[in-house]
């Protein structure tokens, strides 16, 4: 396992419709267990493949509901809003204001190739929809009412 670099806005991979995984193998299980890593050094509560430029449908989130791997997720469906504050690993040192569903239920699949469906509410929601968006290029930034800058720690 290893902690990887967290590329930061302005590369070109983080606007890319990245790419479903097709193999279910040692290097995709390598992959996630780095992007555990990588998360959890970055005290992030979530983080898609892209982010550390790998432009595969992957994503792993690790909030109070627990730790998961959704690999190429799909929203099925979602409901109510929620409008709340985001950052991203690869936006730092600013937040923003984001409309989000305040639950969606996404089918998935695990990191043996087996189908998942789980429901998600309230922030796990805000995290996959987050996430999720990271495949198709879209950051928190282009979706914000507004966004500003933090102090940031040294």
């Amino acid at each position: 396992m290893a902690i990887r670099y967290v590329v930061q806005v302005g590369e070109d991979v983080l606007r890319q419709k990245c790419q479903p995984v097709k193999a279910f193998n040692g290097d995709l299980h390598a992959l996630l267990n780095d992007m555990k890593e990588t998360v959890r050094a970055e005290q992030g509560a979530g983080l898609a493949a892209p982010q550390i430029g790998i432009p595969l449908r992957v994503v792993v989130i690790d909030v109070e509901e627990g730790y998961y791997e959704f690999i190429n997720p799909v929203i099925l469906s979602q409901k109510g809003e929620q409008v709340g504050e985001e950052g991203c690993l690869s936006v730092k040192g600013k937040q923003g204001t984001v409309k989000r569903p305040q639950k969606v239920k996404v089918e998935y699949r695990d990191r043996n190739g087996r189908k998942h469906t789980v429901t998600a509410e309230d922030f796990f929601a805000r995290a996959v929809c987050h996430e999720l968006d990271h495949l198709d290029g879209i950051l928190y930034i282009d979706k914000a009412d507004e966004v500003y800058g933090l102090p940031v720690e040294d």
